[in-house]
């Protein structure tokens, strides 16, 4: 019934143009927010959009953080609320709670493509030859509990340069962020037995242990402006910056990337999930103003069109999905299929692995 309720009342919202849910005349337009990641792919979507869509007005793009943009996006339906939510990590369990209980009931879950965790430095800066182990214990903030101590890379190990630890990362806001955590931070932790012991015995304490990121200096919350972060390990080389590989990818004049594992952050180790960093990009969708926002489906369409290895997105550093997930998720936008909480209940190691044999199984 409740269910029932929120469509007609979004039928309604869609024949007066959703604009009498905010006073907002000009909501005829799509909206998006999220990602800084997800950012240059939605705008380049979003030009394609317009030139292929005149009788269409352009969408407008936000770039507010992965946290950000869902929270904004999980406030309810109608006119002063974002139709979507650009993503760089997958939604959170407690987001989509938050959204049903919003109203927000039905949410259009698409992978869009794939991007890794890339660490770099200026071109011919500080060369590092990182592991998961060695980030985590360079930047944690209590290293499996003690006391953070390392002051230089050659502290951390003593193979590595003896200069000052200086790393510009995303913020807590961002996708990124939580990504390097999941990906790299924890998988560093983990590499001690006794860590891997407290996740069964204490999880809020293993979290707590090998996802905080010190504070002290060593690791500069830069914003949601990757870019800046370019800017800065540029003017500084013997620093480090932490981004999405589309943009190191489109500063390869000026940076480079640094092996993780042994492996560059490269365009096919990526869509192998050969590098460690790599992890899925989202976007999110209120099935609901599919019905009220003018070319919202059209819109889903561009980027199905855009998505392929030999597309445009791919020509600015999206990394194109395994064949199989892209005619999932072309599938998901057909026929709107709504995303649920056991969609969410698997764990994200296991997705990993489900994308690395997806990908296998294709060549």
């Amino acid at each position: 019934m409740r269910k029932s309720i929120a469509t007609v009342a979004l039928v309604a919202l869609a024949g007066a143009g959703l604009a009498a849910c905010s006073g907002d005349q000009s909501r005829d337009s799509i909206r998006a927010v999220g990602s800084s990641t997800v950012y240059p792919f939605a705008k380049q979507v979003a030009e394609s959009f317009a030139r292929s869509n005149s009788n269409y007005k352009s969408p407008l793009i936000e770039s507010t953080g992965t946290g950000g943009g869902i929270q904004l996006f999980c406030q309810g339906v109608g006119a002063d609320t974002p139709d979507m939510a650009n993503a760089s990590r997958r939604m959170k369990v407690s987001e989509f709670e938050k959204c049903q209980a919003n109203g927000v009931e039905e949410i259009i879950e698409v992978q869009v493509g794939l991007d890794g965790i890339a660490f770099a430095s200026a071109t011919g800066g500080i060369d590092l030859d990182l592991t998961p182990q060695i980030v985590y214990e360079a930047l944690a903030a209590n290293p499996y509990g003690r006391e953070q101590t390392a002051q230089t890379w050659a502290d951390v190990d003593p193979s590595l340069p003896d200069v000052p630890i200086l790393v510009y990362g995303p913020p807590s806001t961002s996708g990124t962020r939580d990504a390097l955590k999941e990906l790299v931070l924890e998988a560093g932790c983990d590499t001690n037995p006794e860590m891997q012991a407290l996740a069964d015995s204490d999880e809020d304490r293993h979290q707590q242990i090998c996802t905080e990121v010190r504070s002290d200096g060593a690791y500069v919350d830069q914003g949601e402006q990757d870019n800046l972060i370019v800017q800065k390990i540029e003017s500084n080389p013997r620093s480090v910056g932490v981004f999405g590989f589309s943009y190191l990818d489109e500063n390869s004049d000026k940076v480079q990337g640094l092996p993780m594992n042994g492996v560059d952050p490269t365009y096919d180790n990526i869509a192998s999930f050969e590098y460690p960093g790599a992890r899925p990009l989202y976007i999110y969708v209120k099935k609901a103003h599919m019905r009220a926002i003018p070319g919202l489906d059209a819109y889903l369409e561009e980027w199905v069109r855009n998505w392929d290895a030999d597309g445009p997105l791919a020509g600015i550093g999206l990394v194109s999905s395994p064949d199989a997930t892209k005619q999932e998720n072309r599938r998901k936008i057909a026929q709107g299929i709504a995303l649920t909480s056991a969609d969410l209940a698997g764990n994200a190691p296991a997705r990993a692995a489900n994308e690395i044999e997806t990908a296998g199984s294709e060549g």
